[in-house]
């Protein structure tokens, strides 16, 4: 199967458009905790297995992450030297073994020139991406620090399917956008609160039904 087939546009391109960018996307696979997009425009990215996380850097060149990927999901900022007036560094990572498929920016922008499928469908995207790390933006701004790490928790608790998470304070710290140390008191404090437990290199939830109460404040 040609690799383009596998982005959600492609029914929606002519015969020549399709024959034209045949054999020009190219399958990569790469490890947990292996950069897939340093800001050097790796492509448009089509995520066949696997995890990515899209993050960016807070001026003190802390980490923040704005959304994670899934199966299925295709990953846009990658690509951001093919948008216009986008400014704004954004990096990405593999969080589990990912098998994915690239289209080059180079050929994405040309695409993106030559079909109003293609153009319609970034556009689109663009303001779902733009919408969702504008809520995340919003949620750290409007809402308490323990009630975020509580809805983090049980999201990393849906990633592993189950009530132990293979997560350091530093990772966490890292999606928060925040010091270790603020998520080391908190989670101390959500342990003493019968919330989770701790052990070394990880977290276990304890009282999932607590932890979804103090994420709803």
């Amino acid at each position: 199967m040609d690799g383009l087939e596998k982005f959600p546009f492609y029914n929606d391109l002519t015969l020549q458009e399709k024959q034209a960018y045949a054999g020009k996307v190219r399958r990569r696979s790469f490890g947990r905790g292996e950069a897939v997009h340093r800001g050097d425009c790796a492509g448009l990215i089509y995520i066949e297995s696997g995890r990515l996380r899209v993050y960016t850097l807070s001026e003190e060149g802390r980490e923040f992450t704005l959304y994670r990927l899934c199966d299925g999901d295709v990953c846009l900022l990658s690509a951001s030297c093919a948008l216009s007036n986008l400014s704004f560094d954004v990096f990405v990572t593999a969080e589990t073994d990912c098998a994915l498929f690239i289209l080059s920016a180079g050929e994405y922008k040309e695409l993106s020139a030559r079909s109003l499928a293609v153009a319609q469908y970034t556009n689109a995207l663009m303001a779902e991406r733009f919408s969702r790390a504008m809520w995340v933006l919003g949620e750290v701004m409007g809402k308490k620090f323990g009630a975020r790490l509580a809805a983090l928790l049980l999201q990393e608790r849906g990633f592993a399917g189950g009530n132990e998470l293979k997560l350091t304070h530093e990772q966490l710290a890292g999606h928060l956008g925040c010091m270790r140390e603020a998520v080391s008191r908190t989670l101390k404090y959500f342990e003493e609160e019968g919330l989770v437990s701790l052990f070394r290199g990880g977290i276990r939830i304890e009282d999932a039904a607590g932890l979804q109460e103090l994420a709803g404040e």
